[in-house]
């Protein structure tokens, strides 16, 4: 796109939407009987950066009655932060026990996640989950499948799809702004590099077995622990699943299909007891409709996507092309964006992290209240991350793969197939 036909645009002003996928129906519970003046209230698992994010903005619409936190100095911190009335837990389990949780935020380090959400949704609990959902493709089989035999409602915190930015991009694909879309390209970031790192005793406030649950038992390294867990492959999926929850959720949004073919490429580094995620790595994939959809970690963060009659290019904070600046004498009809059940036209437009995960948190409360299907829903989540794992598979096999999305299986790759879970330490595992 020629600079000046470019226009950026504040996305505070993009289009919202409105959907028609039919409403969750459940049994009665504390949480659906609840007088309509009551606030539901709320239990927190994981309370370091994020987890404290996402708690802060279910403030809004509940009260803070529980805190879980392997990690004492975090949750004595937490508890301060949230008012100091909130009960306090080691062991999320036993915070999932009180009557008084109605919703479950969950903002643990990523290979948690599945298992606290799938016990969240058995003991009753509406769960806000933080991305990337899942560690593996089986565990999003399995979470998918519980959340359709509990009827509790789950929210992914793929915030990105309450960005109105990364909203209007997806409403110009779906409405035909673009013609037939025809190729998507994938920005992420590169990895950090690190190590080797020393192992120092475990801290008193750190309870590191826990932390590790259904990983391997390892020493304690800072490093590996905290923000940093993400550049581990035993915990995490790297950029892949850091930023490709969100950018290949977005890409995928648009692309309305399923990938049937992923071809990785990777440079992993060789220090022991460091970073093991790539030094350098991208992928290229083939949809069911046609559409490849690449992945970098070199360039520009966002997403390019290019059809039969123009191309948009949309990353955080804003969003350009001719179909863009065609708004201004053709604006795209608000309430024909149906994509999802429910849609809070009242609510103003948000752009940016914070003030974007107000709307995803506002939307989850919403289907929390309507029992509808939120705008970032379990199988929709379940399919994205898959789509990031595969393209990890890919580039550790350092092979082209096929990918069967009806049987979510590869085609005729058993060593591939047979990375679609891992074993899981006893005493931790995903049941």
């Amino acid at each position: 796109m020629r600079s000046s036909r470019r226009q950026f645009i504040q996305c505070a002003a993009a289009v919202a939407a409105t959907g028609g996928i039919p409403s969750v129906h459940t049994s009665a519970t504390r949480a659906e009987s609840r007088s309509a003046l009551e606030r539901p209230g709320i239990g927190a698992i994981g309370m370091k950066y994020q987890g404290s994010v996402i708690t802060h903005k279910a403030k809004a619409h509940g009260n803070v009655v529980a805190l879980a936190d392997v990690d004492s100095l975090i949750l004595g911190k937490a508890k301060a932060e949230f008012g100091g009335k909130a009960g306090t837990f080691e062991d999320y389990r036993e915070m999932l026990e009180r009557d008084d949780v109605d919703v479950v935020m969950i903002g643990s380090p990523d290979h948690w996640h599945t298992k606290m959400a799938v016990d969240a949704l058995r003991a009753g609990k509406d769960v806000y989950v933080e991305k990337p959902l899942t560690l593996t493709i089986d565990e999003g089989k399995l979470l998918v499948e519980v959340a359709k035999q509990t009827g509790r409602v789950l929210q992914v915190g793929s915030w990105q799809r309450s960005d109105s930015c990364f909203r209007l991009a997806v409403e110009l694909v779906r409405q035909g702004r673009l013609g037939k879309l025809q190729r998507v390209d994938v920005v992420l970031d590169k990895h950090p590099t690190g190590g080797p790192f020393q192992a120092p005793p475990v801290p008193k406030h750190l309870n590191w077995n826990s932390w590790q649950g259904q990983t391997p038992d390892v020493p304690y390294i800072p490093e590996r622990c905290h923000y940093t867990f993400r550049w581990w492959l035993e915990y995490s999926g790297g950029k892949m699943t850091d930023w490709g929850a969100h950018h290949l959720d977005i890409a995928q949004w648009a692309i309305d299909s399923l990938p049937v073919e992923v071809e990785g490429r990777a440079k992993f580094p060789t220090v022991e007891d460091g970073y093991n995620v790539p030094i350098d790595y991208g992928a290229t994939y083939k949809y069911e409709n046609g559409v490849v959809m690449t992945v970098s970690d070199t360039g520009r963060n966002g997403i390019l996507l290019t059809g039969s009659k123009g191309r948009i290019f949309v990353n955080r904070g804003s969003i350009s092309g001719k179909p863009v600046d065609e708004l201004a004498t053709n604006p795209l009809p608000r309430e024909k964006f149906q994509v999802y059940s429910h849609d809070n036209l009242k609510r103003p437009e948000r752009s940016g992290k914070l003030d974007a995960i107000v709307n995803h948190m506002g939307n989850f409360f919403d289907c929390v209240a309507t029992r509808k299907l939120p705008i970032s829903d379990v199988e929709s989540q379940h399919r994205s991350v898959s789509t990031c794992h595969i393209g990890n598979i890919s580039m550790r096999l350092g092979r082209k793969l096929k990918w069967d999305p009806v049987r979510e299986q590869f085609v005729g790759d058993k060593e591939a197939d047979g990375m679609l879970k891992r074993e899981q330490r006893k005493g931790f595992e995903i049941a």
